[in-house]
């Protein structure tokens, strides 16, 4: 004979799923954003200042998840300007401009502080 026994409920799974449906965690995915656009826009090295104040972000659901997409608007003559400063590029004049890695450093402290605000909310009770 076999005996199942169950004692306790499920109250902090129906939290959980009550709370994932809600989406409050869209607000902080929002929040970041705003935050690191403005932190790459303080960190873009300044020429004229017009890929400085190109940055943008889009926060959508994909399947299994969600999607930060950080862009900049500064295209001139069909380049990134903010890929070429941050990768380096060859000139007309056949000389290369080393890149400078302004993205990264501003990005990554800014995930960090969004998977732990993420893993907060999916384990809070």
């Amino acid at each position: 004979m076999i005996r199942f026994v169950h004692k306790g409920d499920f109250e902090k799974t129906r939290k959980f799923f009550k709370r994932a449906q809600e989406r409050r965690y869209m607000a902080s995915l929002d929040q970041y954003a705003r935050e690191c656009v403005k932190a790459l826009s303080a960190a873009t090295p300044e020429d004229s200042g017009e890929t400085a104040s190109s940055w943008g972000y889009k926060v959508s659901q994909e399947s299994g998840g969600f999607k930060i997409t950080f862009t900049n608007d500064n295209i001139v003559n069909g380049y990134n300007v903010a890929i070429l400063i941050q990768y380096g590029h060859g000139t007309r004049g056949g000389t290369y401009v080393e890149g400078r890695d302004f993205i990264n450093p501003v990005i990554r402290p800014a995930f960090d502080k969004i998977v732990d605000e993420m893993w907060r909310e999916v384990t809070s009770a």
